[in-house]
């Protein structure tokens, strides 16, 4: 049996839902990843250090744990559909108005707001997807959601390569405002949740801590494993490009940076859907240690290849492995969350283990610093010791493959 059946099983609406999710997650990534490619511009335009511009991008990964809580609640309460609809208003209205900044501080705090509208996202757009497509489907959805990540970033370098030199950083924001047009997708394709109905007249209305009774020991279990998850992908990706121009002595800007961020990229999709898929069939905590044991092997490959192919083979398969595991977390987070809780708890879990994990950069620069600038060291070191942590978080936690949600699975 093809891995892509369940996809072609779903109906109409079912797949719209999913689109939607995925664009949701892949466009609020373009507009993240879009500062990154601008550092220099921004810090030059406003007489600030790079390291100033870059405290941005810690305040939005600050700011998304508060996102995901708030946006999380409202989606429990008010229902996934709107309130997804909100927010991917509020991430392209801040991303519009970075355009506009008129001094460094006035685009800090934009960013902060950035990320409290970014961090609602993933966890409303999984929740309504895996809500509304039947179990057999998940492996292979959660796999294709997660790969709006990568492709998010891979859409950012695209648009940086042809149109910065054009239209100028403050463009490149302007452009980032697009992804508003899909909320008109949103409200004319995608219901509400089928199971997040049948909750609302099936119980009655409770707080968060009366709803997470009992439920405490998972959250934190789940900001532990996501923790690691995200020291697993922002350790093979963030410090790659300095690794590219420090250690290779490849310029950032140049054809074959560019190549290897696309080979990157295209393993990230490919091991997000086959190991996603895989998941169905051997379980989702396997698929997640399996692929995180197999991102040992190929560390040698990725920072010691030797020539540009053999580099470029390595960047390909470790993001295999680590987006491979990765493919797995929207269906893993949705399928242990307990229905009242399904909009808040997988997307404030994602997004503190994201906090917790934000260290990593200095983290590899540190440990670098003390072998002799050796990054490729640092970055082996931290892939092979946190693939191992990975391994043994999914190991020791539970799993709820196939389970259904509410009282019966949309779509069965």
């Amino acid at each position: 049996m093809s891995p892509f059946a369940p996809l072609r099983e779903l109906n109409t609406t079912q797949r719209h839902t999913v689109l939607a999710s995925f664009l949701g997650w892949t466009l609020d990534a373009f507009d993240y990843f879009l500062l990154t490619f601008v550092i220099i511009g921004v810090a030059n335009e406003f007489h600030a250090s790079k390291a100033d511009v870059t405290y941005g991008l810690f305040l939005t990964l600050a700011a998304r744990p508060l996102g995901a809580l708030l946006f999380g609640r409202l989606a429990d309460r008010f229902g996934r559909r709107p309130i997804l609809m909100l927010d991917v208003m509020l991430f392209s209205f801040f991303e519009l108005a970075t355009a506009f900044s008129t001094s460094l501080t006035m685009l800090l705090v934009l960013r902060f707001l950035f990320g409290v509208a970014m961090g609602g996202e993933w966890g409303i757009g999984a929740s309504l997807v895996m809500e509304s497509i039947p179990p057999r489907a998940r492996g292979i959805v959660s796999g294709l959601l997660q790969s709006g990540y990568p492709c998010g970033f891979f859409l950012g370098a695209l648009v940086n390569w042809l149109l910065v030199d054009h239209i100028g950083w403050r463009g490149l924001f302007v452009v980032g405002a697009v992804p508003a047009l899909l909320v008109l997708y949103i409200r004319r394709t995608v219901p509400e949740s089928e199971v997040w109905l049948q909750g609302q007249a099936s119980r009655e209305k409770r707080g968060l801590f009366q709803a997470m009774r009992g439920h405490w020991k998972l959250a934190i279990y789940l900001m532990l494993l996501m923790a690691a998850f995200n020291m697993f992908s922002h350790g093979s990706q963030d410090m790659y490009p300095t690794f590219l121009q420090s250690d290779l002595h490849i310029p950032g800007g140049s054809a074959t940076a560019f190549v290897l961020t696309a080979l990157l990229n295209i393993g990230a999709l490919v091991g997000g859907l086959f190991f996603g898929s895989l998941s169905e069939r051997i379980g989702r905590r396997r698929a997640i240690i399996l692929a995180a044991l197999l991102a040992i092997p190929v560390i040698p490959l990725w920072m010691h290849g030797g020539s540009l192919l053999l580099l470029g083979l390595g960047a390909f398969l470790i993001q295999v492995m680590v987006q491979g595991a990765w493919g797995v977390v929207p269906t893993h987070l949705n399928e242990l969350a307990p229905d009242e809780v399904r909009g808040t708890l997988p997307g404030f879990a994602y997004q503190m283990g994201n906090l917790l994990a934000a260290i990593t950069a200095t983290a590899q620069t540190w440990i670098a610093a003390r072998h002799g600038g050796n990054l490729a060291f640092a970055m082996s070191f931290w892939i092979a010791a946190v693939a191992l942590l990975l391994a043994v978080l999914a190991w020791l936690g539970p799993e709820a493959h196939g389970v259904r949600f509410g009282r019966a699975q949309a779509g069965e």
